[in-house]
């Protein structure tokens, strides 16, 4: 199942409820005798309730885990089944991925958000994608405290950097302080895990 974009997708199915698997047990043929359905058609409902069933448990599996990150709730997209029911086949959950105020706050907050990405028990090549992309937010904010604390030790000490100076940590701290000031916000700092 999908994981996570870069940028927030719109829902294809604005509605975020459906029958759940204990109403779609007992309804799952309701208006419809199973003598109407073929042996295809009730394996198809098994499969749908099962799909169902794994979709949800995904999904909610990235709100737990994402508390105070996530942005609206579930999304799901359903597919409609030979009795006529509608079960889950896909879902989003949309997160914030901006950077924080200060760069520990930032580094406490890629954690949630791969933590969140990771927590489903079958996390998709995008749940994964989202994770590693906390984990360069999270090395980003780390340079940055490392270098601020490198400028502390310097100014206290009265000494320099030694010359030529680190490049990559320069580098890292000009992304980290990019998102800092809202780019992250303008490029899409809000991502979408799917099912």
């Amino acid at each position: 199942m999908p994981a996570s974009r870069g940028t927030p997708a719109k829902a294809t199915d604005t509605q975020t409820t459906s029958t759940t698997d204990g109403q779609a047990g007992s309804a799952a043929l309701s208006g419809v005798t199973s003598g109407e359905l073929t042996s295809a058609e009730l394996e198809q409902i098994k499969q749908l309730k099962q799909l169902d069933r794994k979709v949800r448990a995904h999904e909610l599996a990235h709100v737990a885990a994402g508390a105070g990150l996530v942005r609206g709730g579930v999304s799901y997209t359903y597919a409609t089944g030979p009795d006529n029911q509608r079960y889950a086949v896909g879902g989003e959950v949309s997160i914030s991925t901006a950077a924080g105020r200060t760069p520990e706050e930032t580094v406490s907050k890629a954690q949630r958000i791969r933590a969140a990405a990771l927590a489903p028990a079958d996390p998709s090549s995008q749940d994964r994608s989202v994770a590693a992309e906390a984990s360069r937010m999270e090395a980003e904010a780390r340079a940055e405290i490392a270098m601020q604390r490198q400028e502390s030790f310097s100014a206290r000490s009265g000494s320099s950097a030694a010359p030529g100076g680190d490049t990559e940590g320069r580098a890292a701290i000009s992304s980290y302080r990019q998102q800092g000031a809202g780019a992250s916000e303008a490029l899409g700092a809000r991502v979408n895990l799917f099912a």
